[in-house]
């Protein structure tokens, strides 16, 4: 409202149409989380809008005159298949491409007066109002008296300690694999909002270091806790107390007090008594360091060859078509309002929205919802308030609403039509609310029928990829947890990067199932890999808390676990092959799997087979040490 109100005020209100488009796109890019991490997952997108809006400007002027009907439609679609092939490669990526197509298409049709590099720094101003806002306003319910900069990670990690807790108690029951599930979305989130943008190398801050401390004593507690529920047996209710009192320390800010400990009976209950000694110590201890858990990012030439590889290339085709298409139809029907179309088509093509049909079916109710209130409601209002104070409480309301609606499609559409109609009227052009649904429902149809179109090259890239990678990081963790079972660090990074792959790819599988035939194609051997991979990694994790309990060999049960899950692995890629999905799998790369080797340690070179490698371990058993009895009864205490 408020560059809407300064905009008004200095009798420029067209002015603030850009600003007012820069903070919608920044309430709608935010979420849930980490203040810092607000930074990237707002400000990058409102950057490649704000480039958007300054190349739509310009490129009604390229080509000869007159040939704007011919020549906006492939230069859009130009730009929709770069714009499509980054969105492929991450959730920020695709806020960024939809964004900068977007507001592309908006400068382009648009009739502002003012200029297109004008129009940029109005719509940066409007997102960074928004960005600013959502860094230092404090959060509305507080639990403790930190600084309140830092409430979403203190939030981020309490709830990864209460998913361990859920995990602990449906251990041997049958929701434990939901909560193991949980446990790794928690994990997630906690990793994003620490690794939020900061302006040291180091966290510069006790409060920031005690949060990193007691997110990193959070990750052997969630070894533990996978391994015990991989074991099937229930346990005590005792051992649910502890994590719970450390997720309500965290919240608070207080003291974790004396955790009960478990009794120290097996290898997973013992890894869990000593992972809650060392929450202890790292709760009642401010860290003198640094402990960074920032997420390692792709560098460039990675990011590249991922977007323009087969999942980049299939998506920038669809949305370059789309928009392309979109735009060449409201142009050639001479639309005052052209660029609604393409627009719509840009939003409706985003594959991170919900299956195709769904999302298209729930931005036409959302489209005549908003249109109908528009109409119906607030085009009354207007007719009697005269002046434009009427819009920007429009635009006000609406933007309030944004958060909310964002929970659904369909109403953030019905919200973001009656947004966008209030800003057109305040930017000087004639109402047009029913038009807006007669070109929002031939966007819908233009995707559907684009959406599935048979495309050169086979279907599923994204699955495949998604797929493909989370094998090669269960390949990764595997390897190193049978050759090195006493690097606690590293394994915890590959355990990260192995159940973080496999719930991109998880999710990546429902989207794709979700989806009618002619664009789901076949996902059976998809699910029957990420299967195969869930209890790969699971049965890794307890792997891995048997060789850190100073044990000098892997167990005959565990290994032939491995090597059945390995064997489905494998029968999986042949599935592949033979329904002709396989991409570019670690067995194409020269990656077999492998075999661990039951009674034997040390860590030689990986030996090639014609199906499985071998990966010894260590030759001689680690030497076992004591429980320090005084120094855990210290800790009790």
């Amino acid at each position: 409202m408020l560059p809407l109100l300064l905009a008004v005020a200095a009798d420029r209100p067209t002015a603030g149409v850009p600003a007012a488009l820069g903070a919608m796109f920044a309430g709608i890019n935010d979420r849930p989380g980490g203040r810092r991490s607000s930074v990237s997952r707002v400000g990058v997108p409102a950057l490649a809008g704000a480039a958007g809006l300054l190349t739509g400007s310009l490129l009604p002027a390229a080509g000869p005159p007159g040939a704007a009907m011919f020549v906006l439609p492939v230069l859009l679609g130009v730009l929709g298949l770069l714009a499509g092939a980054l969105s492929s490669t991450g959730p920020v990526a695709s806020a960024c491409g939809t964004q900068l197509l977007v507001a592309a298409v908006i400068g382009a049709g648009m009739p502002l007066p003012e200029p297109g590099g004008e129009r940029a720094l109005l719509f940066l101003a409007g997102a960074g109002w928004a960005l600013f806002l959502r860094l230092v306003l404090p959060s509305r319910r507080r639990t403790s008296g930190g600084p309140y900069r830092y409430d979403g990670e203190r939030e981020a990690v309490a709830s990864v300690y209460a998913a361990v807790a859920g995990l602990l108690r449906a251990a041997g029951g049958t929701r434990a694999p939901a909560r193991r599930a949980a446990l790794t979305a928690a994990l997630d989130q906690a990793q994003d909002a620490l690794s939020g943008p900061r302006l040291r190398r180091y966290a510069s801050s006790a409060a920031e270091r005690r949060l990193h401390a007691q997110y990193a004593a959070a990750l052997p507690l969630a070894e533990a806790a996978t391994a015990l529920a991989w074991a099937g047996e229930p346990l005590p209710g005792r051992v649910v107390e502890g994590p719970l009192r450390l997720a309500h320390a965290v919240r608070t800010g207080s003291a974790c007090g004396p955790l009960p400990a478990p009794v120290r009976s097996d290898a997973g209950l013992r890894a869990l008594d000593d992972a809650l000694l060392a929450a202890a110590e790292a709760f009642d201890h401010r860290p003198g360091q640094s402990l960074r858990t920032a997420r390692g990012r792709p560098g460039l030439l990675a990011l590249l060859r991922r977007a323009f590889g087969p999942a980049g290339r299939e998506y920038g085709l669809r949305v370059a078509l789309c928009c392309g298409v979109s735009a060449a139809v409201a142009l050639g029907l001479d639309h005052e309002h052209w660029y609604w179309m393409p627009a719509t088509a840009v939003f409706l093509v985003k594959p991170d929205l919900g299956p195709l049909v769904s999302r298209a079916l729930s931005r036409a109710a959302g489209t005549v919802v908003g249109a109908a209130v528009f109409a119906g409601f607030f085009g009354g209002f207007f007719a009697l308030v005269a002046g434009p104070l009427p819009m920007v409480a429009a635009v006000a309301l609406c933007g309030a609403l944004i958060p909310v609606a964002t929970r659904h499609f369909a109403a953030q559409t019905a919200v973001v039509t009656v947004l966008v109609l209030s800003l057109v009227l305040l930017a000087g052009e004639p109402q047009a609310a029913w038009g807006r649904v007669v070109e929002s429902l031939t966007a819908c149809a233009i995707v559907l029928l684009v959406g599935h179109l048979p495309l050169p090259g086979q279907r599923g890239n994204r699955v495949r990829d998604a797929v493909d990678t989370a094998v090669a990081a269960a390949h990764r963790y595997l390897r190193h947890v049978l050759a090195h079972p006493q690097d606690g660090a590293g394994r915890g990074v590959l355990r990260r990067d192995a159940y973080r792959s496999l719930a991109v790819a998880r999710s990546a599988l429902d989207l794709s199932a979700a989806e009618l035939p002619p664009v789901a194609g076949r996902t059976d051997e998809f699910e029957e890999v990420a299967g195969a991979l869930e209890r790969l990694v699971d049965t890794t994790t307890a792997c891995a808390v048997h060789l850190h309990d100073h044990s000098a060999a892997l167990p005959p049960s565990h290994a032939e676990r491995i090597a059945e899950h390995l064997a489905a692995l494998d029968a999986a890629h042949r599935a592949f092959r033979g329904a002709g999905l396989t991409g570019s799998t670690e067995r194409s790369r020269g990656r077999d799997p492998v075999r661990p080797r039951p009674g034997r340690t040390g860590s030689r070179p990986v030996q090639r087979s014609s199906r499985v490698s071998d990966v010894p371990m260590p030759m001689t058993a680690p030497t076992a040490t004591t429980d320090n009895a005084t120094q855990r009864a210290r800790s009790r205490s």
